[in-house]
């Protein structure tokens, strides 16, 4: 499916499940085994955007600078007004988590909760590119490990080996997506300083879920964003890294859908006291 959003660009979506309880999710690509899917049948109405400028959304040759992120925001939305959505969660993992805290910032009244996997969002005193920005233009060899070696789980072996398998498969990116440069989420910030300041203001209940050996959204990092939101819960995995919407499923679902559950409830980010 697509959506016009302006005369050039089409933005495809995927819908997992029915209804009208929704989620909504944007980032470069899917995986077909992960949060994602997992949440379809958990009852949720999972709809999953490709941002512009990756197939099968329309290829671009603009560079948006620092509004990359912005626009990304905007065509999500642009998705859930097609749609008739409403209001929904966001659910984004790594950049797609980045796109989130621009919708956040931009369209959070259209936003129930957020579940933030692996979010960071990066230090912008740490440099403005993209992991996958850097590799393209050879500045690294290669991604720092994204997971820690598995300890004692056979089945968990299985499952990173068949997504590892999935990534080795895929043909070579197009001259068209290996140029874009969408660098890092909430670049307007300017700074650390003001980058917290911006996280602050958000009052959207979220769910931040990582792992303790992830070089890319580091726990520092999550803890830094934690501290900021005035009503975030952060749960940190040991033994888990960067891929752990892919490699702990069934318990990543089963904490954001009790989250989302409770913040429908209770519009709180935490169960009720009760005295």
């Amino acid at each position: 499916m697509f959506v016009q959003v302006e005369e050039n660009i089409k933005i495809c979506f995927e819908e997992y499940g029915e209804g009208d309880n929704y989620i909504l999710s944007a980032q470069v690509g899917f995986f077909p085994k992960g949060m994602h899917q997992e949440m379809a049948r958990l009852g949720y109405h999972v709809v999953c955007v490709t941002l512009r400028g990756f197939a099968p959304s329309s290829y671009v040759r603009e560079d948006y600078g620092d509004g990359w992120y912005d626009l990304f925001a905007k065509d999500a939305i642009a998705v859930a007004d097609h749609l008739g959505i409403e209001k929904f969660v966001y659910m984004g993992v790594s950049h797609g988590a980045g796109v989130g805290w621009h919708i956040m910032l931009n369209y959070a009244e259209r936003v129930r909760a957020f579940v933030a996997v692996v979010g960071g969002p990066h230090s912008l005193d740490s440099g403005t590119m993209s992991y996958r920005q850097l590799l393209e233009k050879g500045i690294i060899k290669e991604f720092p490990p994204f997971n820690p070696p598995i300890d004692n789980d056979n089945a968990r072996e299985i499952r990173r080996k068949a997504r590892e398998d999935h990534i080795n498969n895929q043909p070579p990116a197009p001259a068209e997506e290996q140029a874009i440069n969408y660098g890092r989420p909430l670049l307007k910030m300017k700074n650390e300083e003001n980058l917290k300041k911006a996280l602050a203001s958000i009052e959207v209940p979220t769910l931040m879920i990582g792992g303790i050996d992830d070089p890319i959204s580091t726990p520092e990092l999550m803890i830094r964003t934690a501290h900021c939101l005035p009503h975030c819960k952060l749960i940190l995995y040991s033994n888990c890294g960067h891929d752990i919407d892919t490699d702990l499923i069934e318990e990543t679902t089963t904490e954001a859908d009790r989250f989302i559950r409770n913040v429908d409830k209770t519009g709180k980010w935490y169960l009720p006291v009760e005295e």
